[in-house]
């Protein structure tokens, strides 16, 4: 066997926390310098990690389920095909010993940890990985499922719950990466950043006449013109009265950005959330913005987005009443910007219009809006002006 080159996982990868993900090559399989050998996922994208070197895939080191911090050796290849399977290693016959075998499959150092921790062989675990391997999800279920209470015999009565502060029926979903990572961010930025919420309303008439009035010879062009684009657009134009927003905060000075790169939270149902970046939203039409955000919607969700396409954002817009709520508050910073801006659902409410000189009842669309602050880099007053152009642009879009 000639010299084994490492496969590592990214120095620089976008997001806190990798794990493995799916491995596209298996032991044994010839590949080329620059082939996709293995998924790794983040809280923000999914990347492929490409061979360094022609040869063939001798190790693989970390299973599905396994955490990859950058640099982490993901596995190996060699010069050469291999004549047989290669022997477990020192640690892999050790750490299985105590289950009777001096020759144990290959499992990942995860699963390895869990053995260990929970006491289940392995081997014995229904694997869900590529080719059958055991993850470390495997492993957890095993143990959940090795947890609950046992069924109670035939004929027997089920007992009362003790009022013994008993543990309840329940059962345990392991975290994903992705989920994991999220948890991570939030909690630092609620840590990090004192956070202070203002709402105002906004009434979306005029973008509604606007879109009625466009719609149709944009989608001629196969561009989809959704509220979204109008919100971003009339964030740039705040951006303009108060570039403060468009900030991070550093101990020793406040960084104001002069490209205004706005991230767009994209639901992604049980998965988690992503924040892929409109940059330079200052230098962009209203088509541009909205053949953006499709282009972006679309690739989050067929799970395609690239790093670049998460990375270097300075504003955040959260459209949480796509999904029902009125408001939410606070919406948490992604950090390390300055403020995040909350749309709720946009519905018809009754209100009070001025008219000649007169009160008048009327029904409009109408929505509320928030911005939520890193109180260290903004006050209230910066606030509430970027809202009042905010709100004040949307209202008065020329027709």
């Amino acid at each position: 066997m000639g010299d084994l080159i490492d496969i590592n996982a990214p120095v620089e990868q976008e997001g806190t926390k990798a794990i493995v993900r799916n491995w596209l090559k298996k032991i044994g399989d010839s590949v080329k310098s620059g082939d996709p050998l293995v998924e790794l996922e983040t809280d923000k994208v999914t990347q492929e990690v490409p061979a360094p070197a022609d040869g063939v895939l001798t190790e693989i080191l970390m299973e599905n389920g396994d955490d990859a911090v950058p640099g982490a050796v993901l596995g190996r290849i060699g010069s050469e095909t291999p004549g047989r399977e290669q022997p477990a290693t020192p640690a892999q016959t050790s750490d299985l010993k105590a289950f009777g075998s001096s020759q144990p499959p290959h499992f990942s150092p995860a699963v390895r940890r869990a053995a260990e921790e929970y006491g289940i062989d392995p081997r014995t675990v229904a694997g869900t990985g590529r080719d059958g391997r055991v993850s470390r999800a495997d492993m957890d279920r095993a143990f959940a499922e090795k947890s609950e209470r046992p069924a109670p015999a035939p004929g027997a009565k089920p007992s009362k719950p003790a009022d013994t502060g008993a543990a309840l029926p329940s059962r345990k979903i392991p975290h994903s990466g992705m989920r994991s990572s999220i948890a991570t961010h939030m909690l630092r930025s609620m840590t990090t950043a004192p956070h202070v919420t203002a709402v105002f309303e906004a009434d979306f008439s005029a973008i509604m006449r606007h879109r009625d009035a466009h719609k149709e010879k944009l989608a001629a062009e196969g561009i989809s013109l959704s509220y979204t684009a109008y919100i971003v657009s009339a964030c740039v134009t705040a951006m303009r009265a108060v570039p403060e927003v468009n900030s991070r905060w550093h101990d020793d000075a406040l960084e104001v950005f002069d490209d205004v790169n706005i991230g767009v939270g994209i639901a992604l149902g049980d998965r988690g959330l992503i924040v892929p970046v409109i940059h330079q939203a200052q230098h962009l039409s209203l088509a541009a913005i909205a053949e953006k955000l499709q282009d972006l919607t679309a690739r989050a969700r067929s799970n395609v987005l690239s790093a670049d396409d998460v990375r270097g954002g300075t504003f955040t817009i959260s459209n949480h009443g796509v999904s029902g709520s009125l408001l939410a508050a606070p919406i948490i910073i992604n950090q390390p910007q300055s403020a995040i801006l909350g749309v709720g659902k946009l519905e018809k409410r009754v209100v009070v219009r001025e008219v000649d000189g007169v009160d008048t009842i009327q029904i409009r669309p109408m929505a509320y809006v928030s911005l939520t602050i890193d109180h260290r880099a903004l006050d209230g007053h910066q606030t509430n002006t970027w809202l009042t152009h905010f709100v004040r642009t949307l209202e008065s879009w020329p027709q």
